[in-house]
């Protein structure tokens, strides 16, 4: 009976999803996913996995109580909106997500995605006759077609050509290719991660993000500071630019703000940023931005974050799992891993070669733990845990990593023994 469940869901993959999207289920080992909770998901053999993957969502695990009796209540009540009459949950989710960004970012758009959030603010820059946009290399802003021309990775950009014009693109990090890039082209916003994510989890130096505020006040840009992955305590704060002390024009939120429930996304911006857009409601507009059904999952979701502390959770669970993990790594003896780094629950794990990532995240799966690749960086493992992980399960991931890391060193001194023996 599973093997027949299997065959068919694997065959409605080729035959309505795509042979590519099929041929990535068949290299997992086909595995079924069937439910989930905490940070647990379960498959239909009955397996349970470690899920500490889901590129960023699930920083209060799957199904939080809180979130899902919240998005149910709303469910059997009100989901959908008219959007001509006022609507509480939109106002008061608002009010939730300005309450907890930092002063003075006080309006909020609700979209559907973080790719959804990256056009609305590319649109409302230029709303403000920002032409140029400024990105940086390694940076992810997702694939719709405006994102997409701010996520400078010829592998993704080059069948869509041709993107938005306007766009310069400096190494992250590098503050001279910035101050050049903004003296150039002044009136201009500039687009960041504090952390690139699907990059690797790149971390910037300290200061950073500090100094491209003071070249864009001095240019008189603006600066939209992408949290879809950083923000709401992924990093162990609030926010991750909260490292360097500074506030952005626009900042952008997705991924965990509904509690992994449904999706969500938002804008957050400063009243002068967002003027064009509180002048106008109707200049840029979503169907299905900011219904009820999702309003109430990010209230519930900003109340959970607070009320469990899970902020303070991230950076301490965080600092444990980085810290065992470069233990394991130095005591292995094997030169397929050249570092471990992160902040607060957003950690990458670099290897040599895009090979032995592919061996770790496989070798990671088979002992029942789920991460992710980096999309920009085929070298980076990355790991977004969630933050509610008990010591038990702690256990298991130190567990599991030891483990894959000795199936890869296994895997290195296999192939260096054949290399000798080729020669």
């Amino acid at each position: 009976m599973v093997t027949s469940q299997k065959a068919r869901i694997l065959r409605q993959y080729r035959d309505h999803l795509g042979a590519g999207r099929a041929s990535l289920a068949q290299l997992i080992g086909g595995r079924i996913e069937v439910r989930s909770e905490g940070g647990i998901v379960v498959t239909d053999d009955g397996s349970r996995l470690l899920d500490c993957g889901g590129y960023g969502v699930f920083l209060l695990g799957h199904r939080h109580p809180t979130v899902v009796a919240a998005v149910a209540e709303q469910l059997g009540r009100h989901p959908m909106s008219s959007r001509i009459l006022i609507e509480p949950t939109l106002a008061t989710a608002a009010a939730d997500l300005a309450r907890v960004s930092p002063a003075p970012l006080q309006y909020v758009y609700f979209v559907n995605s973080g790719a959804e959030a990256t056009e609305t603010a590319l649109k409302l820059a230029r709303l403000h006759g920002r032409k140029t946009v400024i990105c940086a290399e390694g940076g992810f802003h997702g694939k719709t077609l405006g994102a997409l021309s701010v996520t400078p990775r010829a592998q993704f950009q080059e069948p869509f050509q041709p993107l938005l014009s306007g766009i310069t693109v400096v190494p992250y990090g590098d503050l001279e290719a910035m101050a050049a890039a903004l003296a150039a082209a002044p009136d201009s916003a500039v687009v960041l991660e504090p952390i690139q994510g699907e990059g690797g989890v790149n971390i910037p130096p300290a200061g950073y993000l500090r100094a491209v505020r003071q070249l864009c006040d001095r240019h008189g840009a603006l600066l939209i500071i992408d949290e879809i992955q950083t923000g709401l305590g992924r990093t162990g704060r609030w926010w991750a630019h909260e490292r360097d002390g500074i506030t952005p024009d626009i900042m952008l939120v997705g991924k965990g703000l509904s509690g992994g429930v449904v999706p969500v996304g938002a804008v957050v911006a400063t009243p002068a940023a967002f003027a064009p857009l509180g002048r106008d409601p109707f200049v840029h507009t979503s169907t299905f931005g900011g219904s009820p059904l999702a309003m109430a999952a990010v209230s519930a979701t900003v109340a959970v974050l607070e009320t469990e502390d899970l902020i303070a959770r991230s950076a301490a669970v965080g600092a444990i799992i980085v810290e065992q993990f470069r233990e394991i790594v130095a005591r292995s003896g094997g030169n397929l891993i050249s570092e471990v780094r992160g902040s607060g629950l957003l950690i990458g794990i670099e290897c040599r070669t895009p090979h032995a990532a592919v061996e770790l995240f496989l070798a990671m799966l088979e002992q029942n733990v789920l991460v992710n690749h980096s999309l920009n960086s085929h070298t980076v493992v990355r790991l977004t845990p969630p933050a509610i992980l008990d010591d038990a399960q702690l256990d298991w991931l130190s567990a599991a990593f030891d483990k894959a890391v000795q199936q890869l060193c296994s895997l290195e001194i296999a192939g260096q023994h054949l290399r000798e023996g080729n020669e």
